[in-house]
């Protein structure tokens, strides 16, 4: 599918998006690690679904083709990201929104579901951030990265199951951004910013068991960024929740298992 790039003003913030599709919206936010964006999370989900909904898909603040603030100027916080998700879905009048999040995304929509409740319909949290967990070593490529294709090579396989082959076609794009300064400059702010605050997690876990939406806590078994015994107890907080671990499949579900992802998206939007 030939995606078209859209532009909008959110909360002054110059977003580009994707927008393809009719039907109940989709809003899909990508993980975080130099060089990713909507395209490279999601450009396997995206033709799929868009089958059956309006799939939204944009690039977070700082990343891909959507502004990045002057670090100097602009603190790159899970404030300003959950805001920024806050003020598209408001620009573009969508109302409630289904929000689906893949790690950074998903803890940028877990926050955004505390934070502002009436703009999320249900929610999906796959390979989320969420909870304080111990230092975890499969992290180090993502937080020490400087470009090259090695270590683009290095920080994609951190994420996938052992085995599992990644596009070159996709290393090359991810490595191709971050020879951006100014991507690389918002990722190294990013990274800074998660670092000072010990970890991505909530730290109020009262704050989690307050989201009523239906949420499905969506991970792949062999997640080495994010452990199964995280998604166990976002399961046991959530009280409307439903958890599906695939098997034989890393962070990265949307890319490892294409269709049993859209699948199960299908399902949880539509007859959950």
């Amino acid at each position: 599918m030939a995606m078209e790039d859209r532009f909008i003003d959110a909360g002054g913030i110059r977003t580009h998006y994707f927008d393809e599709g009719r039907g109940p919206a989709l809003l899909l936010l990508h993980g975080g690690g130099a060089g990713t964006d909507a395209w490279a999370n999601w450009r396997g989900a995206i033709p799929r679904l868009a089958t059956e909904f309006r799939v939204l898909a944009i690039d977070m603040l700082g990343f891909g083709r959507t502004d990045k603030p002057d670090p100097a100027k602009f603190i790159y916080s899970q404030e300003a990201r959950t805001g920024h998700v806050a003020a598209f879905i408001e620009a573009l009048g969508l109302g409630k929104v289904n929000l689906i999040g893949n790690a950074l995304g998903g803890f940028t929509a877990l926050s955004l579901a505390i934070a502002r409740p009436e703009l999320i319909e249900k929610l999906v949290l796959m390979g989320s951030a969420a909870l304080r967990t111990e230092r975890n070593e499969a992290l180090h490529p993502v937080e020490t990265y400087t470009p090259s294709r090695e270590n683009m090579e290095r920080l994609m396989t951190s994420m996938v199951s052992p085995g599992f082959r990644i596009d070159p076609e996709l290393i090359d794009y991810r490595l191709k951004l971050t020879l951006d300064p100014e991507i690389m400059a918002a990722n190294r702010a990013t990274v800074k910013w998660i670092a000072e605050q010990g970890g991505l997690f909530i730290r109020n876990e009262d704050e989690i068991a307050r989201v009523r939406h239906k949420t499905l806590i969506l991970a792949g078994r062999n997640d080495r960024i994010q452990p199964p015994q995280n998604h166990w107890r976002l399961w046991h907080l959530i009280e409307n929740s439903w958890l599906h671990l695939v098997a034989d499949c890393g962070h990265w579900v949307m890319i490892e298992r294409p269709d049993e992802f859209c699948a199960l998206i299908r399902w949880f939007v539509r007859d959950a």
